[in-house]
């Protein structure tokens, strides 16, 4: 046994008699710290969790005692927040000393979750760790986090986090191969004791697949032919895709550098709130409406979501994806393989269902989380899927990808104005077209973010209460300022068998059901690091033949009276005390105008 002072502590540690190609393990004494079970979306805490002395060791370790880490090649990336640099030094120390033959390293520590998936796929690489919180904030106060991703690609599941969770709970001590630091600026070869360590141009790879995927001549013609009259504005909010969208935008369709803002990756981005929606990402939605340009979008902090907004028209996610997956046919990636199958996440709108009816596809509602349409793809049974937390994407890769859909969505607007050379086709024209014969399916989710766990906890008891009583069957709400009726067709507690494997998810969030087709979702969410969110989601469908004018009606108005009543059922206001939601997301008239 040895010891060492650092940083004033002892820290100590053990040689081992064994050596790893020539270089010597140190095998360090730790303890487990409680609560590093990693969820959906990976382990996520503040900053200042992860740099305890060993925190982010510890689960560093479980992850490689999860895998067959040993000769493995392994991916590292993430969205360059805070505490990113270091933690790929600490997985290289741990990894080298675990027995891990490669390591493929974004520069500068940075690589989408798209991207990174990607690279995963491509290298055929036996997984990777992703430093990402997402759409959460960054920065020393703010919050940080570790995500495993298995072969695919795609998002770990639950037999591997479970694993993962299992050894933190028993850990004693972790290994590590002190060499110097690798630098993570220059791209090439190097070593990290006996381990390489290739460092990646973190955009080209992943530009080189959309290439693959959209006809990026059709778009930069349209966009050159109509470079008066349709603009464009992306929007990084010094997220990951600032990089990203600069080599596709600027480098490779030639539009100009002011075409794109924000678009600096900073660890702690900015300062802001990097999600793409009305609230967080007003410097957008601002700029869009000021200056009146046609198509705006953005990404958040780690790449994986998206949202569009054009001037007075914004975009649910749940229409983003009927809309694409409408459209698929003029997308060549989809003209070559064909359409397999579409999904959403239970909370999303039902509007792809009504596509996938039209064209006889296959369709599923699947737990929000990604690896449940990984397993469909996997299968060979999906090709489109989103989540109305404006996550889009297809089977090129097993995360959502948000500059996929924002090019997505300029494929189709250039096949459409091909189509119509005499109109000028922008997301207006295409909601309108869409609704015309699908109809319209009008959302809205309110945000409860940071809330009392306990009252978070008390409505969920509630509506489960309801559940198994059935007292809220057939009872009827009226609504105060619509006078409207809603009548409880049911209530349920969403549970998923998914078909590839047959494993049961439960408890995926409480739907009340009504009588006219109507429905009211509230689920827990674990993606914060603080606190609890509740969301909820409110829904009612109307068909083609209500007319242009009502189906470009206002979303607010429209839901007033079934929110109303969903406030009522729930006691939410009591329970979270708050009167207003932190977030509330909404489809737009599309006649202009919208509402957050």
């Amino acid at each position: 046994m040895c010891s060492m002072i650092k940083e004033d502590k002892c820290v100590s540690f053990e040689v081992t008699p064994l050596t790893s190609m020539g270089y010597q393990v140190k095998e360090i004494s730790t303890k487990p710290f409680d609560g590093q079970k990693p969820g959906t979306s990976g382990l996520r805490k503040r900053v200042k969790v992860f740099q305890q002395e060993h925190y982010t060791e510890n689960f560093i370790q479980a992850i490689f005692d999860s895998i067959k880490a040993d000769g493995a090649t392994l991916v590292i990336g993430g969205d360059g927040r805070y505490f990113s640099p270091e933690t790929v030094q600490t997985i290289l120390k741990i990894g080298s000393a675990n027995g891990v033959k490669k390591f493929i390293v974004g520069k500068d520590s940075i690589l989408s979750t798209p991207a990174a998936s990607n690279v995963i796929r491509k290298y055929k690489a036996d997984g990777g760790i992703l430093l990402t919180a997402s759409h959460n904030p960054g920065g020393p106060n703010n919050d940080f986090g570790i995500k495993y991703n298995v072969s695919n690609g795609g998002p770990a599941p639950e037999n591997v986090t479970n694993k993962i969770y299992e050894f933190t709970k028993t850990i004693q001590k972790y290994k590590v191969i002190e060499a110097d630091p690798v630098d993570l600026s220059v791209i090439g070869k190097t070593k990290y004791g006996p381990t390489e360590v290739q460092i990646i141009d973190s955009v080209a790879d992943y530009v080189e697949l959309l290439q693959g995927i959209f006809d990026f001549q059709l778009i930069k013609d349209f966009l050159q032919n109509n470079a008066g009259s349709f603009r464009i504005l992306f929007d990084g909010l010094h997220g990951v895709t600032g990089p990203y969208a600069r080599a596709i935008l600027v480098n490779t369709l030639g539009l100009p550098e002011a075409s794109i803002q924000n678009c600096v990756a900073l660890p702690d981005f900015g300062g802001g709130h990097p999600d793409p929606n009305l609230t967080y990402a007003h410097s957008l939605v601002e700029v869009v409406e000021a200056k009146n340009i046609q198509f705006g979008a953005a990404s958040d902090g780690d790449g994986d979501r998206n949202m569009i907004y054009g001037k007075g028209a914004f975009v649910t996610p749940s229409d983003s994806v009927a809309i694409i997956a409408d459209w698929a046919h003029v997308i060549p990636y989809f003209k070559k393989g064909g359409v397999k199958g579409l999904a959403r996440s239970m909370p999303t709108s039902k509007a792809i269902d009504l596509v996938a009816q039209k064209k006889g596809l296959e369709y599923f509602e699947v737990p929000t989380g990604w690896k449940f349409f990984g397993n469909l793809m996997d299968a060979g049974r999906l090709s489109i899927c989103g989540e109305e937390s404006f996550g889009t994407g297809s089977d090129h890769i097993r995360e959502k990808d948000g500059i996929w859909a924002i090019m997505a969505w300029l494929n189709i607007i250039a096949a459409a104005n091909k189509e119509s050379p005499n109109e000028l086709i922008g997301i207006k024209e295409l909601l309108k077209k869409h609704y015309a014969v699908y109809g319209r399916s009008f959302f809205s989710r309110y945000d409860y973010e940071e809330v009392s766990s306990e009252g978070a906890n008390k409505l969920v008891a509630l509506l489960d209460g309801a559940i198994t009583s059935s007292s809220l069957a057939n009872k009827t709400y009226k609504s105060k300022s619509t006078n409207q009726n809603f009548t409880i067709a049911s209530v349920t507690s969403f549970s998923y068998t998914d078909p590839i494997d047959s494993s049961v998810s439960k408890n995926q969030g409480q739907v009340v059901l009504f009588g006219d087709g109507s429905r009211v979702v509230f689920r827990l969410s674990g993606t914060g690091s603080a606190g609890a969110t509740v969301r909820l989601y409110v829904e009612r469908y109307v068909g083609p033949e209500a007319g242009e004018k009502v189906l470009v009606g206002d979303t607010a108005e429209g839901l007033k009276g079934l929110i109303e009543v969903a406030l009522e059922i729930s006691n939410l206001k009591e329970f979270l005390g708050r009167d207003e939601p932190t977030v509330i997301t909404v489809s737009t008239s599309a006649e202009g105008g919208f509402s957050c």
